[in-house]
């Protein structure tokens, strides 16, 4: 099939850990090098956000289309809807000069799907949508603090209506999906993120700390992702603070994300406000920041740490637990959206309320007394992550959707070994 990845923000050769720069590049990414390697044409359509890229780059096979669409500066996602038409009709121009049509449009987030809804309505291509963060459900957790105007909400009940297929990336989506946009289930296509082993894979953890100049001898618990408030990193700060003071169990926090490669309170002004936490809680000297890392080491401080930590307000599916299950380590999530959904409580990890640095306290406590438990947990982890949440396994369901959609008589004998979420209606 020839298949068309919208990702208006989001590029998938962009570095991760900006403010704008997380699981939705690192989905794109993978979803489109999976695609290819399975003998697909695949282009990613994303907005030209620096004036030397070239309109077409290349990468593993795929071509990036970097679509002229407002100023080519770098502008926080909130600010792009405006462009959203010219985007549209530069792709519109661009599919009728290629030799061959796109069989399918896949759209990510919903300003993707607005130019993928011109798509259809100007040239019939079939269209599926990603939401990967709905708008009502991020209203209701940051409030004033949404920088998106009311008009997403129109614009993704359209979505809901016009896609050919929308993907839910977990339960909790399908579930919010139906009660909030009245989508039809029939139309509801469940399928979650996934790793990859070549990426991510246990190595020795003591060989992984000497690597990285960590202590041997501290109990390290680790938090990456992007610098932004709803990802609640100072709940895990001030969980540090209650575990070494009330439980007296001496724990450390290393945190990677951010702006730069070195952390850096002004290109991150996140950190600022953290540090400032930390100082409060009087763990200013348990409390590391390391900036913006490369994916190709991540696998480094996964496998360094006792305890990967994660508690967003929100979190629509979230990439870096399965990352850190796939390297065997234990993860206390928040119990919210697809982390409940990725983690297995008391099995894989241990969930708690977001914005409640006590019971993550307590969590870190018990695997900090437990090393067999954690052990356990991990080993349980990786299991899981293999078994349930490949890129592989992802883009095979999705290839399933796409030919459905599409309808393309599609034959490939991978697809009869794809695992129990690939393409079922949730």
């Amino acid at each position: 099939m020839k298949i068309a990845l919208i990702s208006e923000h989001a590029s998938p050769l962009a570095v991760a850990g900006g403010v704008d720069s997380g699981g939705q590049n690192i989905y794109v990414a993978h979803v489109a090098r999976q695609l290819a390697r399975s003998g697909h044409e695949v282009d990613v359509f994303t907005r030209r956000d620096r004036s030397l890229l070239p309109l077409v780059s290349r990468f593993e096979g795929i071509r990036v289309i970097n679509v002229p669409a407002g100023p080519p500066v770098q502008l926080p996602k909130e600010q792009l809807l405006p462009f959203m038409d010219e985007f549209a009709r530069f792709m519109i121009g661009f599919f009728e000069k290629e030799e061959t049509p796109y069989h399918v449009v896949h759209a990510n987030f919903f300003m993707s799907g607005l130019v993928g809804m011109q798509i259809k309505a100007a040239l019939g291509t079939p269209l599926v949508t990603t939401f990967h963060a709905l708008g009502r459900v991020r209203r209701i957790h940051q409030g004033a603090g949404d920088g998106f105007p009311d008009e997403r909400f129109d614009i993704e009940d359209a979505l809901v209506r016009e896609s050919d297929s929308v993907i839910a990336e977990c339960p909790q989506d399908a579930a919010d999906l139906i009660a909030l946009y009245q989508a039809e289930r029939q139309r509801i296509d469940l399928v979650p993120c996934g790793f990859d082993s070549a990426e991510f894979h246990p190595i020795n953890k003591q060989e992984a700390r000497e690597r990285l100049g960590w202590p041997q001898d501290k109990f390290i618990a680790l938090q990456l992702g992007r610098m932004v408030p709803r990802k609640g990193i100072d709940n895990v700060v001030r969980g540090i603070g209650v575990c070494n003071r009330e439980l007296n169990e001496d724990a450390h926090l290393y945190v990677i994300g951010g702006n730069s490669d070195e952390a850096n309170e002004i290109a991150t002004p996140e950190i600022g406000r953290l540090r400032g936490i930390a100082r409060e809680c009087g763990v200013e000297d348990r409390v590391n920041f390391l900036g913006r890392h490369g994916r190709q080491r991540l696998k480094e401080f996964y496998n360094a740490a006792d305890v990967f930590v994660t508690t967003p307000w929100y979190e629509p599916f979230g990439i870096t637990p399965l990352e850190a299950m796939a390297c065997g380590t234990p993860v206390i999530g928040a119990d919210v959206g697809g982390i409940r959904y990725s983690v297995a409580h008391q099995e894989t990890g241990l969930l708690v309320p977001p914005k409640d640095p006590h019971a993550l306290a307590v969590a870190l406590a018990m695997l900090k007394r437990d090393p067999a438990l954690a052990e356990s947990m991990g080993a349980a982890g990786l299991e899981r992550a293999r078994s349930m949440f490949t890129w592989t396994g992802v883009a095979q369901a999705l290839e399933r959707v796409y030919a459905r959609v599409a309808e393309v008589e599609f034959s490939n004998t991978v697809l009869d070994e794809r695992s129990a979420y690939g393409g079922a209606s949730a």
